[in-house]
């Protein structure tokens, strides 16, 4: 396991960028407003969302160069994006380049979001694959909470601490660049698209597999059976549905606007801008516990149960959420149960996503797959963030929080009715599982 882990751990050091690149946005969203003038939908479209809808631009086309060029090319070259948005969004001076620098990096954040679980996915056993894949999910939100702890510190320090807030992005980029240069190629797309078996499976043996050959010969079985079928085929209709359902109900639970926005949440709940923005930093404790717990349990209880889980809760913290605005019970009650809503999100949606629909494509089509995915995940929360500060404007805190509850609800069904469980087999097997509509 050292070597797999070691890589893993390497390549999911982009997930680090992205959660902090996600959420140190936070930390400038009012001064940025404040110093430009902007106005709210402005606000919206240009500051706050660019960075996403690069990420939706980068995860729709981030299949290209995974399958074209190797997924190491790929995720090198995402540490540049992210070396270079970090540095010009903090440079910046107007909102045009601001956007533009922001949207840069969202294009890593994308192509990293398919790239990543991916690779991952590709080197792992099938027992330790969940844990792995989710490896990048717990830097997501190690990258959160360290953006919500170094934004409460710089606070404060100077008239352009939004700056530095952005620009210290530029340490972590440049050390996950350095560490993804030593990592091997994946040796599922060595045989898929870069014809080299004899590397696949060196690459295999010094990963520590004792059963090499028998997977190359796997993949390369699986590989003859769909390399002639496009994703759009009616034979990958299952797995197509429950990436898209999923990566929906990801971001119509409301995670990515209590990221961006907790500083706004708290102060509507009648915290003052110093407790909101330490609430915040609380939320990216909570994140990171509750994600660790996740990666735990992902290969024992199963992919499934962990959002049934997260499901229920879900359900529960949003409703409470939502009663506590609309009576006014108390900003105690609102920071309780949103750290509750951050929990449920960390051990269920948080934990499985990027696993799952890494799982549920052939090794042929995968990339495209997880760019399905990925896309529909970052289109719908480019789609939310750009219209909170205007829906804030148009309707109650309490209308919003029950909308995002009766989503989850829809999420809940989806899982009892649709969601099949993954752990344990192999994605050769998962193939064919999946594409048939089976359960294992």
């Amino acid at each position: 396991m050292s070597k797999i882990a070691l890589w893993s751990i390497s390549v999911a050091v982009a997930g680090f960028l992205f959660g902090f690149d996600t959420a140190v946005i936070s930390g400038a969203d009012q001064p940025i407003q404040n110093l430009w003038q902007t106005s709210p939908l402005f606000h919206g479209m240009f500051i706050m969302s660019s960075a996403l809808w690069g990420t939706v631009l980068g995860a729709l086309a981030g299949n290209y160069p995974c399958d074209k060029f190797g997924r190491k090319p790929t995720l090198v070259l995402i540490g540049l994006l992210y070396l270079v948005s970090a540095l010009g969004s903090a440079l910046a001076t107007d909102p045009y380049t601001f956007a533009i620098m922001r949207f840069i990096g969202g294009v890593g954040v994308g192509i990293s979001s398919i790239a990543v679980p991916a690779y991952i996915s590709e080197i792992a056993p099938a027992k330790y694959r969940g844990r792995l894949v989710a490896l990048y999910q717990f830097q997501i939100v190690f990258g959160i909470l360290i953006a919500f702890l170094s934004n409460y510190l710089i606070s404060g320090m100077s008239d352009f601490d939004w700056r530095i807030m952005l620009g210290i992005e530029a340490l972590p980029a440049l050390v996950y660049f350095l560490l993804i240069l030593k990592a091997p190629e994946s040796p599922r797309w060595l045989i898929l698209h870069g014809n080299n078996v004899d590397r696949a499976n060196q690459v295999l043996i010094e990963l520590g597999e004792k059963n090499a050959q028998i997977i190359v010969n796997a993949i390369q079985t699986e590989h003859e059976q769909h390399k002639n079928e496009a994703l759009f085929s009616k034979i990958y209709q299952f797995p197509i549905i429950l990436a898209f359902l999923l990566a929906a109900f990801n971001q119509l639970s409301g995670i990515n606007f209590i990221i961006y926005y907790a500083p706004r949440v708290f102060e509507l709940a009648g915290l003052d801008a110093s407790s909101s923005l330490l609430s915040t930093a609380g939320i990216g404790m909570v994140n990171l516990v509750f994600t660790m717990l996740g990666i735990f349990l992902i290969d024992k209880v199963g992919r499934r149960t962990l959002l049934l889980i997260g499901s229920i809760g879900y359900i529960t913290s949003l409703a409470v959420v939502s009663w506590a605005f609309s009576s006014g019970a108390g900003g105690i009650i609102i920071v309780f149960f949103v750290f509750s809503f951050i929990a449920s999100h960390a051990i269920g949606q948080g934990a499985v996503i990027w696993v799952f629909i890494a799982e549920i494509f052939p090794n042929s089509v995968r990339s495209k797959g997880q760019s399905l995915g990925s896309g529909t995940h970052w289109v719908f929360a480019a789609l939310i963030t750009l219209l909170m500060p205007f829906v804030l404007q148009q309707f109650s805190a309490s209308s919003v929080f029950s909308f995002f509850a009766f989503m989850m609800i829809l999420q809940l069904i989806f899982v009892l009715r649709l969601m099949p469980e993954t752990k344990g087999k192999s994605l050769e097997d998962l193939s064919f599982l999946v594409i048939n509509n089976r359960e294992g």
